[in-house]
């Protein structure tokens, strides 16, 4: 059976139609609940797993010794900051440079060998 416009009738409904969304426009709706609710269990007895074997306790405790360690540190001043990063820039665009004249000059030799 084939509706109007030529669509084939997978459904087994009248030819007709009607206003009622399609099987396939409810579908997505109850699909996407059922991977949610199943990702939601998946999550939930993977945390379980590691809360009864311990991990769970050892990864709060890893961090919370990564931040004391942290503070710890000694971080450099504002003008520090700047000046290392100006010395990188300037290093970056050095080698750049660099890297264009070895390229026009190797260019340049191959261009005079192939003529």
């Amino acid at each position: 059976m084939v509706y109007r416009d030529g669509l084939e009738n997978r459904y087994g409904v009248t030819p007709i139609g009607g206003s009622n969304p399609s099987p396939s426009a409810t579908y997505n709706i109850v699909n996407f609940w059922l991977k949610l609710l199943v990702t939601v269990g998946v999550v939930g007895v993977i945390f379980g797993v590691l809360w009864k074997t311990g991990q769970l306790l050892r990864l709060t405790t890893y961090i919370g010794e990564t931040r004391e360690e942290l503070r710890k540190c000694t971080w450099p001043t504002w003008d520090e900051l700047k000046g290392s990063t100006t010395v990188v820039t300037v290093s970056i665009i050095a080698l750049g440079l660099f890297t264009v004249v070895v390229d026009l000059f190797i260019t340049m030799i191959f261009g005079y060998l192939n003529s």
